[in-house]
């Protein structure tokens, strides 16, 4: 293993403790909110914005949905960097650094961990009559960059780990800084503080709510850095170890919760949702739809060209617990085919001869085919849900099967 990613890996094991410890902070706090008096922040009461001070664009839901959903990303990224000269003494050089960074790293891609907050939302307000506000359109828009920018600087970190070159069409983030990449990790937990910061400002003016949402992001941040810890742990353990149970831990934990669950749980917690039992059938049934996605994933980094897929594929050459290698070594390959992988799966470079044949090698054995069954399987099983007890408990709290099939929609059978 080498230093650099002996140091990161000791990184990612500072911040899940970092997260954890907020977390305990979190728990104390919601066991403190059940008093019907509203919870002061004395501390730093003094930097929250009530929302009605917030002058909102117009937010064009049914003609420009991904142009009104980037303008609040202009708006969350102006109002940062407005204030960190006033509140933080922040000099000029040092908030041009962080502008810079934060319009590299946190706009761009799909945007579908945002948008469907947006979109759950609105169905949730349609599905009980109510009237969708501006306000509303813009609040739930927030709460999708926050995720979009809570992506942002896990996939920041993730690139130094994994020693990625390119990221959404683009040079990854730390490969632009030269020599001063090691700054990138610095920008990567900045950008996580901001998130907490964002929910501050925009639902501060409500301390129950703004605790909720709180205790939900530092949770399912805590969840993905353990699932990242799982996934980066791979580079000192052997191939026998990489195993598809394993495979199944870290998906659910690295991108399930954060990727699916976080959305529309984002959604019910604004739309007033209470019922546990309702976030248990939404998270199971997300859960699922999260792990087909990072088969899914797998799949994609192995055949799609770079060109397609906005980046280039490195699972191989760096020896990723991943779908494709899980099924060749522990169900598909033979000894023969098994030796092959223990020489040169994690020990080859990108584009190169050893690499190119396990690729040949996942083909020869059918993952092709096996992966396009296991796609519909995963949306048969998905989609059945619909009808079972967790579909039920779902219509009863107000959250519509259109949002799971609207999430759905946005990833089955996506080519990049």
């Amino acid at each position: 293993m080498s230093s650099t990613n002996s140091s990161t890996a000791t990184w990612v094991g500072a911040i899940a403790a970092f997260a954890a410890g907020s977390l305990v902070t979190a728990a104390y706090l919601k066991n403190n909110r059940r008093s019907k008096k509203e919870i002061s922040f004395p501390a730093t009461d003094g930097n929250k914005s009530s929302s009605s001070s917030i002058d909102y664009p117009t937010y064009d839901y049914e003609n420009d949905p991904k142009g009104s959903f980037t303008s609040i990303c202009d708006l969350l990224i102006e109002e940062i960097i407005n204030e960190l000269p006033q509140t933080y003494e922040l000099p000029s050089r040092e908030t041009e650094w962080l502008r810079k960074m934060l319009d590299y790293t946190v706009k761009g891609g799909k945007m579908n961990r945002g948008l469907m907050v947006v979109e759950s939302g609105v169905a949730m307000k349609l599905e009980r009559g109510d009237k969708v506000t501006n306000t509303d359109l813009c609040q739930l828009a927030v709460l999708g960059w926050s995720i979009e920018w809570l992506q942002a600087w896990l996939l920041v970190a993730d690139d130094i780990m994994d020693s990625s070159v390119t990221r959404r069409g683009q040079q990854c983030w730390y490969k632009t800084l030269g020599d001063a990449w090691y700054i990138a990790i610095n920008d990567a937990v900045t950008i996580e503080a901001f998130v907490y910061k964002i929910i501050k400002r925009h639902f501060g003016y409500n301390s129950c709510l703004q605790l909720q949402l709180l205790d939900l992001m530092m949770e399912t941040t805590l969840q993905t850095e353990l699932g990242q810890l799982s996934d980066t742990l791979c580079d000192v353990l052997t191939l026998p170890d990489l195993t598809p149970e394993r495979w199944h831990l870290i998906v659910k934990y690295k991108t399930s919760f954060y990727s699916f669950y976080l959305s529309v749980a984002f959604a019910m917690t604004l739309a007033g949702v209470t019922d546990q039992d309702a976030y248990n059938a939404a998270r199971n049934i997300l859960i699922e739809m999260g792990v087909y996605f990072q088969a899914q994933d797998d799949f994609l980094d192995c055949y799609a060209t770079p060109e397609v897929l906005g980046k280039v594929g490195t699972d191989i050459a760096d020896k990723k617990c991943g779908w494709l290698f899980t099924k060749a070594y522990h169900e598909l390959a033979n000894e023969e085919q098994k030796s092959y992988l223990d020489t040169h799966y994690g020990n080859c470079t990108v584009g190169s001869p050893e690499e190119v044949k396990i690729k040949e090698l996942y083909t020869e054995l059918g993952l092709k085919e096996l992966y396009a069954r296991y796609e519909q399987d995963s949306y048969d099983k998905i989609m059945a849900m619909k009808g079972s007890e967790a579909g039920e408990t779902l219509r009863n709290a107000g959250v519509p099967w259109i949002v799971f099939e609207k999430f759905l929609a946005k990833v089955y059978k996506r080519s990049h």
